[in-house]
Formats: C-alpha cells, sequence, structure tokens
C-alpha cells in the first residue's frame, strides 16, 4: 500500500474539516477529488480551497513545492461517488461527527474502492472499532485525526481499528509526513485519543479553579497562553519536565513527584459543564469577548496561528 505509487486523493465531504484535508493535500502535489452528496456543495469547496489558496500565496505561507496555478490544476469536484473514488488510492472522510452517519459512509465507500485503498475517518473522538463496525474489509481502516486549522497545526493522531493491518498505519504515516503534517501513532484506540484527553484534563481543572473561585474566567486562560502555552508551543509537557531540572528528567521526578502526587490527589470531581454553573462561565466569557466579536477573534486567532506555524518552520 505504498503512498507514493498513485497520485489521487479522494476527499468525502466538503465543510470545514474537507477543505483543510484538500488544501493540505494538494499542497503535498496530490491530485484531489472532493465529493459532496449535497448539490453545488463541492463545487462551493473549490471555489473557496481556491480563494484560500490565493490569499495563502499573497502571504508567502503556501505550503509545497507548487504555485496556487499549479495546485489549483489538480484539484475537481464530483456529486457522483464512484466518480469521485475512481484511481484514488486513499479515501479521507470528513463528513460531520455523528457515528450512524460515518458508518453509512464507510459501508457505502467499500463498494466502490479495490481492498488495497486505504479508508481513513477525520473523527475527533469516535472510535475506529464503532466507525468502522459496517465495513468488511477493516484491515485497511485508520482515523486520521487533524487538529484545527490543519494548515497550519500539523499534528495528526492515527488511530488505529483493532484489525488494522501494519502497513497501513506505516502507508498513512509516510504519506502524512510526506505533506507536512506531523503524525503521531497511536498503538491502540482509546476514548478521546490523546490529544482531547490532556485537552479535556486542562479543560476540567480549569473549569474546577474557576468554579471554586480560586481565579477568573480571564485570568485562566492567560494562564495558558502567557504560561503553559508559550512553552507548549515548542517543547512538550515530557520534554519541558526533562529542562526544567538541572539533571533532566530523573532530577525532575527526584525534587517534584511527591510535590505533583499530592497536587493530582487534591482535583475534584468531573465537572458537569451544565446548568447554572455554567451559565456563570458563560455569561463571564462574553462579557469578556461579546457574540458580535467571535469572528473577528476567530480571524484573529487563526493569524496569529499562521505567525506561529512560520516561526516554527524557522526552527526546524
Amino acid at each position: 500500500m505504498s503512498t507514493h505509487d498513485r497520485k489521487i486523493i479522494s476527499v468525502i465531504g466538503s465543510g470545514l474539516i474537507g477543505c483543510s484535508w484538500t488544501m493540505v493535500f494538494l499542497s503535498g502535489g496530490y491530485r484531489v477529488k472532493i465529493y459532496d452528496k449535497q448539490p453545488g456543495q463541492a463545487a462551493k469547496a473549490v471555489q473557496n480551497v481556491r480563494l484560500q489558496i490565493e490569499e495563502l500565496q499573497q502571504n508567502q505561507m503556501l505550503r509545497g513545492n507548487l504555485n496556487s496555478v499549479e495546485q489549483l490544476a489538480l484539484l475537481s469536484s464530483h456529486e457522483n461517488l464512484s466518480e469521485a473514488l475512481e484511481g484514488a488510492f486513499f479515501v479521507q472522510e470528513c463528513v460531520f461527527e455523528d457515528l450512524a452517519v460515518k458508518q453509512a459512509v464507510f459501508h457505502e465507500l467499500e463498494g466502490h474502492v479495490g481492498k488495497d485503498v486505504i479508508l481513513s475517518s477525520s473523527t475527533s473522538c469516535l472510535l475506529p472499532s464503532s466507525i468502522f463496525s459496517e465495513v468488511q474489509s477493516r484491515m485497511r481502516c485508520i482515523v486520521c485525526h487533524p487538529v484545527n486549522p490543519p494548515y497550519f497545526v500539523r499534528l495528526v493522531e492515527l488511530v488505529p481499528h483493532p484489525e488494522t493491518l501494519p502497513v497501513v498505519m506505516d502507508s498513512t504515516f509516510a504519506l502524512m509526513t510526506q505533506i507536512g503534517q506531523a503524525p503521531v501513532r497511536l498503538m491502540k484506540e482509546i476514548d478521546g485519543f490523546a490529544l482531547n484527553r490532556i485537552q479535556y484534563a486542562i479543560i476540567a481543572e480549569s473549569w474546577r479553579l474557576v468554579k471554586d473561585g480560586v481565579i477568573s474566567v480571564q485570568d485562566i486562560d492567560l494562564v495558558m497562553s502567557e504560561g503553559l502555552g508559550m512553552r507548549y508551543a515548542f517543547n512538550g509537557p515530557l520534554e519541558t519536565m526533562h529542562l526544567n531540572a538541572p539533571d533532566g528528567l530523573e532530577d525532575y521526578l527526584r525534587r517534584y513527584k511527591e510535590g505533583m502526587q499530592r497536587v493530582l490527589s487534591s482535583f475534584g470531581p468531573v465537572p458537569e459543564f451544565s446548568d447554572k454553573e455554567a451559565e456563570v462561565f458563560i455569561q463571564d466569557m462574553c462579557k469578556h469577548i461579546p457574540s458580535s466579536q467571535l469572528s473577528v477573534r476567530r480571524e484573529q486567532r487563526n493569524n496569529l496561528v499562521m505567525g506561529l506555524a512560520k516561526l516554527k518552520k524557522m526552527t526546524e
């Protein structure tokens, strides 16, 4: 299942993630067929991708060795599934996060492709054993969970089905590396994968600290954006531990493990994230960032992430 012998990738679903994956695959020089069963949606997605790629070139942030015209020449939209899948060696599903819908999509996909074609899902939390339960040849199935926005945040979690062949993991890892993403391998499926389990742990403790009157909504976000986030943009938590003691990780554990155990044992129960408790958070956040400012803040966020991606590229 070499990812280098054939050059066609099919993207199923033309929403935000579908367009993002399309742009990433185009940057690697692959011909991309984007499919959506809703009439006109895939064609609209092509126009959206065109505008974004042209803007990226203007900002000197276009990825890959091809210019915008060359990349866009590799893109086509389709409303016929068989046509969209013809010649593809890799299929990236990007429909919305509904288990029944994804199961139905993969059941249908299997009838249009050969057994050597890799079937990949963009799910953020649904288990591969559930998503691919309607697929007969599950050994070629895998989850490729991107991080939004995938074009600038390169991490991709590769999560196997219990029956996924090692060659499928290896081929997918090679593909993701070749197109400039940063793939990580999960050895087995687990609820929430790795990124969301870590993210949810941070969210839960942040929620508890605000709920218990220790810190405000605005300040807990500053703890991450001006504190931990500054470190973790370049070094992960384990490397940070290794760097934060004179003699490395062993020294760090000798100095701090008792304190870590004491603090961790004081953590409270999982928050409900609902009712009156949630209303306080929502009100405080809306005072800080009114709904009328959300689109502006998202654009600002994306521009800052783009700048960070450019900076990180300089360190490679």
